[in-house]
């Protein structure tokens, strides 16, 4: 289940409103609950970065842009998503894990970091680099669509608020970093993300592919060997 999917043109258009209340009008109605204050706050900071991002006349209009994918037989749901084609017209999508983190701490544990996750206090969980690459392996897994659509994924995580500081890069992340590049807050880091958005999208697919995810079969696959927690 995708809660919101539209064009580059269109989420642009609804940003410059209240794209919160857009998307929550449409979580209201694909399930009919009310989205919890948390995740209004969080799609209110994030996605207009977001669209600051993508205010960029390079990114095709009909660039496929989709908001919380629902990762079929788990809990876990997918920030945004980017669709269209490269140069050589391969399809690609680009699964953005967005995050609001200013601060975290380093753990010697694997693809771990300490952070406040909400709620108030800080406690583990993983990477945001790691969350997105594992998203991406998993919708590779589950969904027919994506697997046998020769559909390359392109994980990456954007931080708009945190000013690098050696810890969210540490180099005991720089596996996951290698998987699913890092993004973090200022002009230059807008403009790195812009980059890796063009590279892989050229040329946009009216959404097309959000359709196909949407209704894709899902495959019988066994559980990842770690999942994002």
């Amino acid at each position: 289940m995708i809660i919101y999917s539209g064009t580059r043109a269109t989420f642009l258009k609804d940003a410059d409103g209240f794209i919160e209340d857009r998307v929550a009008e449409a979580y209201l109605k694909a399930t009919g609950r009310y989205a919890p204050d948390a995740e209004f706050r969080a799609w209110k900071a994030s996605l207009v970065e977001m669209a600051k991002v993508l205010r960029d006349p390079a990114l095709p209009d009909e660039m496929g842009v989709g908001i919380e994918y629902q990762i079929p037989q788990s809990s876990k749901r997918i920030d945004l998503l980017l669709t269209g084609h490269d140069l050589d017209d391969t399809p690609h999508l680009v699964v953005v894990e967005l995050k609001q983190w200013s601060d975290c701490k380093v753990s010697d544990k694997d693809g771990i970091v300490i952070a406040n996750r909400g709620g108030g206090a800080e406690r583990e969980g993983t990477h945001p680099c790691y969350q997105a690459w594992s998203y991406a392996e998993a919708l590779q897994g589950f969904n027919e669509a994506v697997y046998e659509g020769d559909i390359h994924l392109r994980p990456c995580a954007y931080l708009h608020n945190y000013r690098r500081d050696g810890k969210i890069d540490d180099a005991r992340y720089s596996d996951y970093l290698a998987r699913a590049p890092l993004f973090l807050h200022g002009l230059d880091e807008q403009e790195r993300l812009r980059d890796f958005i063009r590279r892989h999208i050229h040329r946009g697919d009216r959404a097309e592919l959000l359709y196909r995810i949407e209704h894709g079969r899902i495959r019988p696959s066994k559980q990842l060997a770690v999942e994002a927690r």
